[in-house]
């Protein structure tokens, strides 16, 4: 299979390009990291179409993204547009990266593919435009909707966050009150992979098998890191004066029973 992920120099992507020696033509593209990939700027509609066109690829696994900035809503939104809508002259399969934050979390129970998004952020808003837009664009893609990634060859942001505060560089508090389903990136590219060479489309909520909290969850990375697990110190989001996603659990037993891959917990993973 000829594989082409955008963001190939990203957390995700980087491992979807290590999983895929050996196995799959697999191409990774970059915009500023490090790497032998083309590079990319998603922007760049053109270009997106010229290299889609060049490489032929049988499925487009679409990771690259800015989550803040000011060019964070002309890259997750207009930069999926292109994508999707070179993948579809192409004929390629899409598989499009997507997030638990699409929702706004308040309410009680895991959100499932059904679900209307409902964002209350910034970039919320913006991935869930860009749902809308490759959907428009490339009617046969698959969007995946997934939660914090971890447990990969660099460390994560959540990771690098209770790293620093056990070694005393930050004074980082992690949240009670945030629900989150974290997926191994390992589990997530594996998966990902399998997908490419599935039918499946619309949209898949692909994430962790466990509902934990922010805080939980530092505390297990704390506790794997060789940490005082109890040197974790709580806060609640409700208490800030932004309004953050609190419950953006999701439902991943579909995409679980279906896939040959096997989506493993934090507790399981770290320990």
């Amino acid at each position: 299979m000829r594989l082409l992920v955008t963001g190939g120099s990203g957390y995700l992507g980087s491992e979807l390009l290590r999983r895929a020696a050996g196995r799959d033509d697999a191409v990774g593209t970059r915009l500023t990291g490090v790497g032998s990939g083309p590079r990319l700027d998603v922007r760049d509609a053109p270009a997106v179409r010229r290299l889609i066109a060049r490489i032929g690829p049988d499925c487009v696994i679409h990771t690259a993204y800015v989550q803040s900035g000011p060019a964070m809503r002309e890259v997750v939104v207009d930069g999926s547009q292109a994508v999707a809508t070179a993948a579809a002259e192409a004929g390629a399969r899409l598989i499009h990266l997507s997030t638990d934050v699409v929702f706004g979390g308040e309410r009680a129970g895991p959100w499932r593919e059904a679900d209307e998004p409902c964002p209350i952020t910034d970039y919320g808003r913006a991935k869930a435009d860009a749902e809308r837009v490759v959907v428009d664009a490339c009617p046969g893609a698959l969007l995946v909707r997934t939660s914090l990634l971890y447990a990969g060859v660099t460390r994560a942001p959540h990771e690098q966050l209770v790293a620093d505060a056990m070694a005393g560089r930050s004074a980082a508090r992690f949240f009670t009150d945030e629900l989150r389903c974290p997926i191994a990136v390992a589990d997530l590219a594996a998966a990902l992979l399998e997908l490419a060479g599935r039918p499946e489309r619309g949209v898949m909520h692909l994430a962790g098998p466990e509902a934990i909290s922010r805080y939980e969850f530092a505390r297990l990375l704390a506790a794997a890191g060789g940490g005082d697990p109890d040197r974790v110190r709580p806060a609640r989001s409700a208490d800030l004066p932004v309004a953050r996603p609190r419950n953006c659990a999701l439902d991943s037993s579909p995409a679980h029973g279906l896939l040959r891959t096997r989506v493993r917990g934090p507790g399981e993973v770290l320990g």
